[in-house]
């Protein structure tokens, strides 16, 4: 099994060759130089490599197992979770005020790119934890904050969102848990709830459920949903833990992926809970923190990718096999290594494109989403908003593609536990389903997200990458980078003003094609980000007369996606453009 190595340098052109983060006019940002940084990505590289990896076999092969009521993880993982703990690695962009580092998020999302890479079951945990702390902040009373939020951002108490239902998922209107007021001004919460992650373990002293429910005389649908906090254990005044609350795990789920991850049928049994913001208001209170949730789950599907594409080089880079074409690249051994192969080039050049360009972009909406927050800055937030499905279906599609492909590179090697790499291709796949599924993502894009604000997001988006296109004068750049951009964003706005014509007079219509502009978008989104970092990477290696081959490769990985990757922009047009009328020909009946 490959020894993951984190991407270090990689990371770094991102930061400050690439987005020249300290020189954001953001608050915070300023003290992001290099000097800063990396010392903080080192030693998150290391933790992630010496303490977190090597669990990530357990995680897969010893799993979770309830026991007497009580979900029990790999002793490997208690060790783990405690240095990330002790190491204060779970609160880097947590607010000072309740002991966090207020650290922006884009900091902390390059260190939690490592972290998933290393062992994506484990982050869950922390990962939930940070969800439900935000929804806590944002709208629960002062006291709540207060007593919650400091046990949380040490993961002394973890977190969890209770959404889903046997008999809903995506529809939450139909919830039926109920929350019955009682004489103490809290609520007696009755109902189950599935797909639960992290929720019951023993990694943490309390756990702290975030549960969506109904009052007696709740409006109809979404709007009678209200949001209520849920304790395992019921917290006494002097902060010790009394008597368990009622509710208890029906169910461990047994999974394809993510098996080190503890995902519970949770009953609550007239449990004692306490309202968070008002009555009817829950729904709003627990989608505040969507986008940085959905923006991680991306960023799943881009670590599951990246340690799978290590594996995959290192092994391309080790096997023997045949001989190149052009004439033997190994003449002292009985082969060459696979990587002299054009189609094993190919397959590598697809991950290794797709990866890095992703990196940069989810990095770069990650600036988006500090400017929103840090300067309140509304047309970053829209843009976010905006991007943020794309992140979330694209490149959790296109990831798990990759770890595919990757596991494609071993042949019957890759099919076997004993290189680790169907493990990647199935922790991965979980990340197209949860926080809404990929499919989702593409109705909210099409169907909420351009019309957002009158369409001004899409529009300035549209204007950035536009204007990046005018500016490029460097004549080799033109030819490699822009023009193929153009073409891609000339796609973009036909399938655009196909939506505009036809979407009004017949949704249907525009919603079919909803999963294609999805990835048209996010194929045009990745093209800018390349035609921005070989930018970048020609003007560093004008500075020098010294031969780069890092910068180099930055331009060539580019070319690649340029050419070979970007062109997908017209088949998903014309895909748009066939309309309804072939996906919706069938009756039922017919199927």
């Amino acid at each position: 099994m490959h020894i993951y190595e984190p991407p270090l340098e990689e990371i770094d052109f991102v930061l400050h060759a690439f987005l020249k983060i300290s020189e954001q006019k953001i608050t915070g940002y300023d003290l992001l130089t290099s000097d800063f940084t990396n010392p903080i990505l080192s030693e998150a590289g290391k933790l992630a490599k010496e303490v977190i990896a090597p669990t990530n076999k357990d995680g897969d092969e010893v799993g979770c197992k309830l026991e007497n009521g009580v979900v029990r993880t790999p002793e490997s993982f208690k060790k783990a979770f405690k240095k990330m703990c002790e190491g204060g690695w779970t609160s880097l962009d947590i607010e000072e005020e309740y002991g966090g580092q207020n650290l922006p998020l884009v900091l902390s999302t390059a260190i939690n790119e490592m972290f998933t890479s290393a062992n994506m079951a484990l982050c869950m945990y922390n990962g939930l934890t940070r969800g439900a702390y935000s929804a806590i902040l944002l709208h629960g009373s002062e006291d709540q904050k207060k007593l919650y939020l400091p046990k949380m951002v040490t993961c002394e108490w973890t977190g969890t969102m209770n959404l889903t239902e046997p008999h809903c998922g995506t529809d939450l209107g139909l919830i039926r848990t109920k929350a019955v007021p009682n004489a103490s001004g809290s609520f007696h919460i009755t109902g189950q709830k599935i797909f639960i992650s992290a929720g019951d373990h023993d990694l943490s002293e309390n756990v702290i459920h975030l549960v969506l429910a109904k009052t007696p005389n709740a409006l109809e649908g979404v709007k009678g949903i209200s949001l209520f906090i849920v304790p395992k254990f019921i917290i006494n005044e002097d902060m010790s833990l009394g008597e368990r609350n009622n509710l208890s795990v029906g169910k461990l789920e047994h999974k394809m992926g993510i098996k080190g991850s503890a995902t519970c049928v949770m009953n609550y049994d007239g449990a004692e809970g306490y309202l968070v913001g008002e009555e009817n208001k829950g729904l709003r209170a627990m989608f505040t923190m969507m986008n940085e949730a959905r923006l991680g789950v991306g960023l799943q599907g881009l670590a599951q990718a990246e340690i799978a594409y290590q594996g995959a080089l290192a092994y391309a880079k080790d096997r023997t096999q045949g001989r190149a074409i052009e004439g033997s690249k190994a003449p002292d051994q009985a082969a060459d290594p696979i990587i002299v192969h054009p189609d094993i080039r190919r397959n590598l050049m697809e991950q290794k494109s797709f990866i890095e360009g992703s990196r940069a972009f989810i990095a770069w909406t990650a600036v988006l989403l500090d400017k929103a927050k840090r300067e309140k800055d509304l047309d970053s937030e829209g843009m976010a908003s905006l991007l943020i499905p794309v992140i979330k279906g694209f490149i959790t599609d296109k990831s798990f593609e990759y770890t595919i492909n990757a596991q494609q590179v071993f042949g019957g090697h890759g099919y076997i536990e004993e290189w680790g790499m169907s493990q990647y291709a199935r922790d991965a796949r979980i990340a197209m389903i949860y926080e809404g599924t990929n499919g989702i993502q593409a109705l909210d894009l099409v169907g909420r997200k351009l019309s957002s604000n009158g369409g001004k997001h899409i529009r300035n988006y549209l204007k950035l990458i536009n204007d990046s296109l005018k500016e490029e004068k460097d004549k080799e750049l033109s030819e490699k980078f822009i023009a193929p951009l153009k073409d891609a964003v000339d796609n973009l706005q036909k399938a655009l003003m196909f939506f505009m014509e036809k979407g009004l007079k017949n949704p249907l219509s525009a919603i079919s094609g909803a999963t294609d502009f999805l990835h048209l978008l996010g194929l045009v989104s990745l093209g800018y980000i390349w035609s921005q970092k070989a930018k970048r990477a020609k003007e560093l290696i004008d500075q020098t007369a010294d031969k780069n081959e890092f910068l180099e490769a930055k331009i060539l990985t580019g070319e690649y996606f340029m050419q070979r990757q970007l062109p997908e922009t017209e088949l998903r047009l014309k895909k748009i453009l066939s309309g309804e009328k072939s996906i919706m020909s069938l009756a039922v009946s017919q199927f």
